[in-house]
């Protein structure tokens, strides 16, 4: 194959031809060489059909003459020959012989063949040498084709502040005044436990407090794409949508793994004050707070539920930074994984607690972002909130939009959910067509009546439940309508008839209000009572009859007792309607109802390999932490010295010696000075007073600490065997050394000046000034 041109000297060889081009004669196709006619001269040369542009050039051109499709333009009428011209006549070439239409297109398939640019064949190399970046852009296509479903499950992240909703309603003044009385309390309180209460930190969940602890970057938690393998084994039909997402799912470390182990001991305990230690040990684990926001929900403090709900959402988002956006709709995560369990409950219980404080656009966004990250099996039935706070926060045209996506769908999987077979989303609609007309300003209500007609005729179990809920006068003849039997249980009633009849109780005990307008029950009576010849004559019902073979599937109808279950304190009355053996079995707050297609769960297999976070840690392991942390050996052994004198240290700081010193670092001055105190006292006067020791992050009251059992006992400092340097090595973590200057005041503190002379002959204008009596 010649070799290639440049730019420059295609370009000269374009001019040459143009000028030089002669318009060949009409051939046969049959034949193989022509002669070349003569070419016109002048202006002539221009005048060539538009069929010549079409027919590339011999091998040795690699591009088409850019100047000739200029001639296009110029074009007046053909030249004039014997013979009527082909509709394709080949363009004439440098080489002295031309070649036929079917020749040149074979050669220029040919061409196009050999001619693969650079770029192009070091992505095929490197596509076979990283098979697993072919498979993520086969992925991003296909999130391509879901693009109108993700840009109804993207949210709002300007929504999703609560505390914006609020002002709103209540004004600025009134939110910042809120605000700031409970940031002096609790920052008050951070400062007695002996932290800085200055700390800022970014989140989009989230409004992080003050008084949190600084979180690392993810305390244990990351995130990973699920391989195509897992895929598989997750979404056996490959015709799915939902083998096309791209699905993810959360990895404990060791560390974390030997919190959640200690923290299920504390949960098999029946003790809640045992859950203090664990989080003591990890502030940011995700079961222990909701776990505690659990407690204080019974206890119907309130408002520490929400802030421990807060500070789980906040530790799962850190384990998703880098990896993927939470917000954009297309990214899944996997319910059958008991790592990632934990987000979708906090998810769910700040959907629950926002509608409670009446912070309605909030709840939408986060009920949309819960529904996108599963939207084929909603394992927690957030659907059933979204008929209600859609309606309620004006969101009517996005139930309508996801309505009409799913109601499109011609092919029905299996353990796939359909919002639009749903009784509460077929009377939802019905809400939102009759407030987009009325919006509009139209007197005619008749798509909205369709829809509520069609709802009726699909679900009647709604009817009789909502009018006695609304005072909506009935007729008799529909009252008596065995469509219209109310069921208190489940008793007779096939599961997926039950499931049906729970989701009617359920939507009319929580969507009643929408109903109560004077409007909406003049419309509701007018229809429901009209429609009694309808509902005589009605045999089946396409829309009844999808909705009991979707809930035939055992994994949709865990979604919709799974909900009933978190939700327990406000639907107890539903509970007749879920099957006796899901309520008698086992259960935990921090997982409830878990799947029956789960691959992973808290057992001996899972904790496999975890640390154990509660083990005395080896001496070895200790001195070389702290001389990390403190290079000088003469103070280093100063403060062994202290914390050896203090046995009772080590019952509050299971981190040792290294865990004392850290915390002596970022103490204020009036935190370390009680803490002297107490230490000066004795343990006969007082005891040793460490500010935090056994407390709570957030500044709750610690009752009963003397009572408090101890999930494992604490065998002496240093009984443990020393693990292998090998071993030891792998799980030591960097510890950035102490500046000299607090080291020295620390000792200033505790010696009296001793430190000073231990220390080196630095001046410290410091320690000058302090009183040298042992104690400021």
């Amino acid at each position: 194959m010649p070799a290639r041109i440049n730019k420059r000297q295609q370009r000269e060889q374009e001019e040459l031809l143009a000028l030089g081009n002669q318009p060949a004669s009409a051939v046969d196709e049959d034949s193989e060489d022509e002669p070349a006619p003569i070419a016109p001269s002048g202006f002539a040369a221009l005048s060539t059909t538009e069929d010549d542009h079409d027919v590339p050039e011999s091998d040795d051109e690699t591009s088409k003459p850019t100047k000739a499709k200029k001639a296009k333009k110029k074009k007046k009428k053909p030249v004039a020959s014997d013979t009527p011209t082909s509709p394709q006549q080949p363009k004439p070439a440098e080489a002295p012989k031309l070649q036929q239409p079917k020749s040149v297109k074979k050669g220029k398939g040919k061409e196009k063949k050999d001619g693969l640019d650079d770029l192009d064949t070091a992505l095929a190399e490197l596509s076979k040498k990283y098979p697993e970046l072919q498979s993520v852009a086969a992925s991003s296509s296909s999130t391509t084709r879901n693009a109108s479903l993700a840009s109804l499950l993207s949210v709002s992240v300007s929504n999703l502040d609560a505390e914006a909703e609020m002002r709103k309603f209540f004004g600025a003044r009134a939110v910042i005044a809120a605000k700031s009385s409970e940031t002096s309390s609790s920052g008050s309180s951070k400062k007695r436990r002996g932290v800085a209460p200055t700390q800022t930190q970014r989140s989009q969940l989230t409004r992080p407090h003050p008084s949190w602890s600084m979180i690392k970057q993810r305390e244990g938690l990351s995130s990973r794409p699920l391989t195509d393998e897992e895929v598989q084994q997750k979404v056996t039909d490959r015709n799915s949508p939902a083998a096309r997402d791209k699905w993810w799912t959360v990895e404990y470390s060791k560390r974390y793994k030997g919190v959640t182990k200690t923290f299920m001991q504390a949960v098999s305990s029946g003790d809640p004050e045992a859950l203090w230690r664990v989080l003591q040990k990890l502030p940011w684990h995700g079961d222990t707070l909701l776990q505690l926001a659990e407690v204080y929900r019974h206890q119907e403090e309130y408002s520490q539920a929400v802030e421990y709900v807060d500070r789980a959402l906040f530790s799962y988002e850190r384990a998703f930074l880098g990896s993927y956006s939470l917000t954009n709709g297309l990214n899944r995560l996997d319910f059958n994984r008991v790592e990632n369990r934990p987000f979708f409950l906090a998810l769910h219980r700040q959907v629950t607690d926002l509608q409670r404080r009446g912070c309605i656009r909030t709840a939408f966004e986060f009920g949309r972002l819960l529904y996108s990250l599963e939207p084929w099996t909603d394992p927690h039935g957030v659907l059933f909130h979204l008929d209600f706070i859609s309606i309620k926060s004006g969101m009517g045209q996005w139930l309508l939009d996801v309505y009409s996506e799913f109601a499109g769908a011609k092919t029905a999987f299996e353990d796939h959910l359909n919002p639009s077979a749903l009784p509460g989303w077929a009377y939802a609609r019905a809400l939102a067509l009759f407030a987009r007309e009325k919006a509009g300003g139209g007197q005619s209500v008749g798509s909205s009546t369709d829809a509520l007609k069609q709802a009726i005729l699909a679900f009647p179990e709604v009817v009789p439940l909502l009018a006695d809920k609304c005072d909506i006068s009935l007729s008799p003849e529909l009252r008596e309508h065995r469509a219209l039997r109310i069921q208190t249980d489940g008793i007779g009633l096939s599961p997926a008839q039950s499931v049906l009849h729970l989701l009617s109780h359920l939507y009319v005990q929580r969507s009643a209000p929408l109903w109560k307008s004077a409007s909406h029950m003049k419309w509701f009576e007018s229809t429901a009572n009209g429609i009694r010849a309808s509902l005589n004559a009605q045999r089946s019902n396409p829309t009844r009859e999808q909705f009991l073979q979707m809930y035939a599937s055992t994994t949709l109808r865990y979604s919709v007792y799974r909900h009933i279950v978190v939700l327990e304190q406000s639907f107890r009355n539903l509970t007749p309607f879920i099957p006796r053996s899901i309520l008698l079995a086992k259960q935990l707050a921090c997982d409830p109802l878990p799947p029956l297609t789960a691959t992973s769960e808290y057992n001996d297999a899972f904790f496999a390999g975890a640390e154990e976070i509660f083990a005395v840690r080896p001496r070895r392991r200790d001195a070389r932490a702290l001389e990390r942390l403190i290079p000088d050996a003469g103070v280093r052994a100063q403060i062994e010295a202290l914390f050896d004198a203090n046995p009772g240290l080590a019952g509050q700081l299971p981190g040792g010696v290294v865990q004392f010193v850290q915390m002596m670092a970022e103490m204020p001055d009036e935190a370390l000075d009680d803490m002297m105190l107490g230490l000066a006292m004795g343990p006969g006067e007082g005891g040793v007073g460490v500010p935090g020791g056994g407390g709570m992050p957030g500044g709750l009251p610690m009752e009963g600490d003397d009572d408090m059992p101890d999930l494992d006992p604490m065998p002496p400092r240093g009984a443990a065997p020393a693990l292998a340097d090998e071993e030891e090595s792998e799980e030591d973590e960097y510890i950035a050394p102490m500046p000299i200057r607090v080291v020295r005041n620390l000792l200033n503190r505790f010696w009296g000046g001793g430190g000073a002379a231990a220390g080196g002959d630095e001046s410290d204008s410091e320690v000058e000034e302090r009183d040298h009596d042992g104690v400021d």
